[in-house]
């Protein structure tokens, strides 16, 4: 045997061992391609009735968020009714309400000032001038006493 047919022999073998494992490598990658494929149907089979349900759950969502919304509407012009009815209610009543408690407080404490009359305010003289006497007791005081 001679040189060139030793490496005749040998390209030969490189060339079967080459050949075989590129067949290796596409048997391979058919199979991966077969099971990609059966996994992309299965995907597509669970995939469609759950954007199915999705569609429904956000149609139902739309259809609460729009009663909602007339809710919100309703209460924001409820709030207004009452803030108008408060504002004239307080301008109605508040004007003369306020009198007749000035004046009901005015009459107590006349009242409260007839009914003891041998308290009379001593009078203190400094040098030309008049001044009253401080008084004894506060608004807190004058139930205690009597």
């Amino acid at each position: 045997m001679s040189g060139g047919e030793v490496a005749g022999i040998l390209v030969a073998v490189f060339w079967a061992i080459l050949v075989s494992f590129l067949a290796f490598a596409l048997v391979r990658l058919a199979q991966t391609l077969k099971a990609t494929t059966k996994l992309v149907a299965e995907v597509t089979e669970q995939a469609v009735p759950l954007l199915s349900e999705a569609s429904a759950t956000v149609r139902s969502a739309n259809t609460q968020l729009a009663r909602v919304d007339s809710i919100a509407a309703d209460v924001q012009e409820v709030t207004s009714n009452a803030s108008a009815l408060s504002s004239t209610v307080s301008t109605a009543f508040g004007g003369p309400l306020v009198k007749v408690a000035a004046f009901g407080y005015g009459v107590r404490r006349a009242i409260g000032r007839k009914g003891r009359p041998d308290e009379q305010p001593a009078r203190t003289v400094v040098v030309g001038k008049t001044l009253p006497s401080a008084r004894r007791g506060g608004r807190r005081n004058r139930g205690s006493k009597g």
